[in-house]
C-alpha cells in the first residue's frame, strides 16, 4: 500500500491506495458542528471520516458519494460502513454527497462498478470509526482496547458491565490517533450484510416527495428547450425566431453549436417556443436507412477481416477443411434507446468565475471536466451536486445535455434548467449500436466441437467478447469484430458489450447442442469441464462457479424432470461484470400455439450479498429489462431520422406481462461483484431457447415479436 498524503494541521489526511488501485480511505476532520434532531434538541456532530459522521445523541449519518440511478447504491454503500461500524441500522440517516474528488474516488454509476470498486474502502471507513471509538473508551476505562467490543452503536467493556453509547464518545473519539491498519469483520459475523433492507428513498418515492432533477427550482432560473437537428448527420443553416417569441412566457432565443434554445418561465412555453421555431437544416441524402444497414452489414461479413482477431487460438481456416459437420447462425441486433422514465435535464448556473452544476448524471467528475474545458472555467470552481435519477441505463454516462446547459446559461447569463422532451431523446440520443453477428462452428466425426468463429459488424467496434465462455474449451477459436461508419450517436446500453453478445453465443451453443444430439445443460458443463482441465488460453470466469449457477438453475426450474403437456424450457448463463448468472425461461404453449412466458427461475453468483431485498430487485429488474427488449425493442431510421419517437410508437414490456421471477443467490465469501446489469444478458437467449424447445424455430432477430409467435 502506498501513502499519499499525511496529516496536517487541520488533520486532513488524503487517501491510501493499495496496489490494485482505488481509494482505501478518506479522512476529513472537519470539527464539530450543529445538528439537529427535529424535536427542537440541538446535538453535537463529529465528521469522523468522509463516510461517517455521529452526533452525540448518537446518531449516524452515513455519507453515500455514487451517483444513484435505482441501482440501490445510496442504501447498500452506507450499509458496509454501517457493519463494520457496528451500528443499528435504525439509527442511520443516509446524505448523498456531491462530487469531490478530495474525499471520495471514483464517483461513477456504470458497469456495475460502485460495490465492486468500493468494498475495501467502504469496510475501512466503518472499521476505523469503529476502532477509534474503542479507543476513546478503553482510554476513559483505563483499560486495554482489546477487552473492549461494540455492538449496536455501544462500546462494552468484556470483563464488567461498563458501557458507553457511540454519541457519548463523539468528542474523544475524534481526538484519537487515526489507526492505520483496522480489524475488518469476517463474514460469518455480519449482522447487517446480506439481510432484508428497504431502500432508503422508498418512502419519498412512493409519497411523491423525492426530488429529480427535472424537479429542480431556482430563484431566477429559466426553463430551456432545445431544438436538435431532426435527423443524424444534419447541421442547421438558418431559423426564425420570430413566431417563438410570440409564445406567452417565452423570453429569449439563442443558438449554439446547432442547436437552438427557447428560454422561458415555464416548461410548457419552452416547448410550444421550440415548435413554433422556423429553421432550415442541411440534407442528409447520402444516409442510409437502417432497412439498408443489414445488406451492407451480410456483404462485409462475405470478405475476410483484414483487421487483426480479438482472439486466435489454433487455426480455424485448417480445423474448417474436411470436417462432418459446418454449423453456421447469423444475428440480427437492432437500435436501442434508453428509454429512462426521466428524460435528460440538468440545471447550471455560470457566472463569470465559477459554476454551478446540478442534477442526474453518472460520471459527474468526467462531466465537470468537459464543462470546465467548454465554458472555460477550473474545475475547482465547478460546484457538481447529485439528484437522484429516474433511469439511466448507460445514457447518463454521456455529459452532453450538461455540457447543454452549461453552455446555455453562460450565453444567456442567466440561471436554466434544459430539459429534453420524450421525442428529443428517443429520436436524438445515444443508441445500442446496431449489430450483425455471424457464428460458424465444425464438429468433428465424432461430434465434438473443434472449431468457433465468431464475425461481427455493426456501429461500434465492441461488439464482441473475446475472453468469455466458450473461449478456453474449443481448440480453435477466433472472435473478429468489424466497425460500420455511421452518423449514428451510439453508446453503452445496460450491460454494453454483454446484452446481445449473451444472446448470440448461448443461443449458439444450444444450436450445437442440439446437432449433437446433447442435451443443453449438459453440453454447457462438458464445455466447462474442458476448460478447467485443458484450458486453451485466456479466459476471463471461474469455470467452477460458472457450472455451479447452472446447476443450481437446473435444479431450481426441474430441468431433467417431466414436464407437464404444453411446458417447455430453455436454458442460458453468462458472466459478466464479476457475475455469474444462469436462466431458466418456462414457456406455455396455448391451444392457438401461441407461446406465453411462465416462469423464470434465476440462479446468480455475485460473492457477497450486501443487500437481500436490493439484490433480488436488481436482478428481476435486469430479467424483464431483457426478456422486454429481446422481445419488443427496436429503433429503426428513414434518411438518419427515427420512426419512433415516443411510447406509442415503440413497445414496452407491460406490467401484465411480466412472469413469475425465482431468484437464488449462491453463498459465497468472495468480495461482491456488479449486479445491476448481469442478470439482463442471459433472459434474451434463455427465452430463445425455450422457443426452440417448444416449436422448433431458432429465434436469432430481435425483436421476436415480429415472429408472431407470442400471445
Amino acid at each position: 500500500m502506498k501513502e499519499l498524503g499525511v496529516m496536517n494541521r487541520r488533520g486532513f489526511m488524503k487517501v491510501s491506495l493499495a496496489s490494485g488501485g482505488g481509494m482505501l480511505l478518506g479522512f476529513s476532520w472537519l470539527g464539530a458542528c450543529n445538528n439537529s434532531s427535529g424535536e427542537g434538541v440541538i446535538h453535537e456532530q463529529v465528521d469522523f471520516n468522509a463516510f461517517v459522521k455521529i452526533d452525540s445523541s448518537g446518531m449516524v449519518t452515513l455519507m453515500s458519494p455514487n451517483p444513484e440511478i435505482g441501482q440501490g447504491v445510496k442504501t447498500s454503500l452506507p450499509m458496509i460502513v454501517a457493519e463494520e461500524l457496528d451500528v443499528d441500522w435504525k439509527n442511520v440517516k443516509i446524505e448523498q454527497a456531491g462530487l469531490d474528488t478530495e474525499k471520495y474516488s471514483r464517483q461513477v454509476a456504470g458497469g456495475s462498478g460502485s460495490i465492486r470498486s468500493s468494498w475495501d474502502s467502504f469496510r475501512k471507513a466503518g472499521a476505523t470509526a469503529r476502532v477509534m471509538l474503542i479507543n476513546a473508551a478503553a482510554a476513559a476505562w483505563g483499560v486495554e482496547s482489546s477487552s473492549c467490543y461494540t455492538s449496536a452503536g455501544s462500546v462494552y467493556h468484556k470483563d464488567s458491565d461498563k458501557q458507553f453509547k457511540y454519541g457519548d464518545l463523539v468528542n474523544s473519539a475524534v481526538a484519537q490517533k487515526v489507526p492505520e491498519d483496522v480489524p475488518l469483520k469476517s463474514p460469518g459475523t455480519y449482522k447487517l450484510l446480506g439481510k432484508r433492507i428497504a431502500n432508503v428513498d422508498n418512502d419519498a418515492i412512493v409519497t411523491g416527495k423525492q426530488l429529480y432533477g427535472i424537479d429542480t427550482k431556482r430563484e431566477g432560473m429559466k426553463y430551456v428547450c432545445i431544438s436538435r437537428p431532426p435527423a443524424f448527420g444534419q447541421e442547421l443553416v438558418s431559423y426564425d425566431s420570430t413566431e417563438s417569441l410570440k409564445v406567452s412566457g417565452v423570453e429569449k432565443v439563442i443558438d449554439f453549436d446547432h442547436k437552438i434554445a427557447v428560454l422561458a418561465n415555464n416548461t410548457w412555453a419552452a416547448m410550444q417556443g421550440v415548435k413554433a421555431l422556423k429553421i432550415e437544416w442541411t440534407g442528409n441524402e447520402s444516409f442510409d436507412s437502417t432497412k439498408d444497414y443489414l445488406t451492407n452489414f451480410k456483404k462485409a461479413l462475405e470478405t475476410k477481416s483484414n483487421q487483426d482477431p480479438k482472439r486466435n487460438d489454433g487455426n480455424i481456416d485448417t480445423a474448417f477443411e474436411g470436417v462432418e459437420e459446418i454449423i453456421s447462425l447469423d444475428f440480427e441486433a437492432p437500435f436501442l434507446p434508453h428509454n429512462t422514465l426521466e428524460p435528460m435535464n440538468f440545471f447550471a448556473d455560470v457566472k463569470t468565475d465559477s459554476a454551478e452544476l446540478y442534477g442526474p448524471i453518472q460520471t459527474p467528475e468526467r462531466t465537470r471536466k468537459r464543462v470546465a474545458e467548454q465554458i472555460g472555467i477550473p474545475e475547482e470552481k465547478i460546484q457538481l451536486g447529485l439528484t437522484r435519477m429516474g433511469g439511466g441505463f448507460g445514457r447518463r454516462l454521456m455529459s452532453d445535455f450538461v455540457e447543454e446547459a452549461a453552455m446555455v446559461s453562460k450565453l444567456a447569463q442567466v440561471p436554466v434548467n434544459v430539459i429534453w422532451t420524450r421525442e428529443d431523446d428517443m429520436g436524438g440520443g445515444f443508441y445500442r449500436p446496431m449489430g450483425y453477428y455471424r457464428y460458424k462452428a465444425a464438429l468433428d466425426a465424432d461430434h465434438n466441437l473443434i472449431a468457433w468463429h465468431h464475425d461481427s459488424i455493426g456501429c461500434s467496434g465492441n461488439l464482441s467478447r473475446q475472453d468469455n465462455f466458450p473461449a478456453g474449451a474449443v481448440e480453435n477459436f477466433r472472435v473478429d469484430s468489424r466497425l460500420y461508419e455511421t452518423p449514428v450517436t451510439t453508446g453503452p446500453w445496460r450491460a454494453p458489450n454483454h446484452n446481445f453478445i449473451a444472446f448470440t453465443e448461448e443461443s449458439f451453443v444450444d444450436e450445437i447442442a442440439n446437432r449433437t444430439g446433447k442435451d443443453p445443460l449438459t453440453f454447457r458443463l462438458e464445455l466447462l469441464k474442458q476448460a478447467e482441465d485443458n484450458p486453451v488460453g485466456k479466459v476471463d470466469y471461474d469455470t467452477e462457479r460458472y457450472a455451479n449457477v447452472l446447476k443450481k438453475v437446473a435444479d431450481m426450474a426441474g430441468w431433467n424432470k417431466v414436464k407437464p403437456d404444453g411446458i417447455y424450457q430453455g436454458l442460458a448463463a453468462h458472466f459478466s461484470f464479476g457475475s455469474y448468472v444462469a436462466e431458466v425461461v418456462e414457456l406455455e404453449k396455448m391451444n392457438d400455439g401461441k407461446l406465453k412466458i411462465k416462469k423464470v427461475y434465476c440462479a446468480v453468483d455475485c460473492g457477497i450479498v450486501i443487500n437481500k431485498s436490493g439484490a433480488e430487485t436488481q436482478v428481476e429488474g435486469g430479467i424483464i429489462d431483457g426478456l422486454g427488449h429481446a422481445l419488443y425493442g427496436e429503433i429503426t431510421l428513414t434518411n438518419g431520422k427515427a420512426d419512433q419517437l415516443n411510447f406509442d410508437q415503440y413497445r414496452l414490456i407491460k406490467m401484465k406481462e411480466v412472469p413469475e421471477i425465482e431468484v437464488h443467490f449462491i453463498q459465497s465469501d468472495e468480495s461482491p461483484m456488479g449486479l445491476g446489469e448481469p442478470g439482463l444478458p442471459p433472459a434474451g437467449a434463455a427465452l430463445a431457447n425455450a422457443v426452440f424447445a417448444a416449436i422448433n424455430v431458432r429465434l436469432t432477430a430481435q425483436p421476436f415479436i415480429k415472429s408472431d409467435i407470442f400471445v
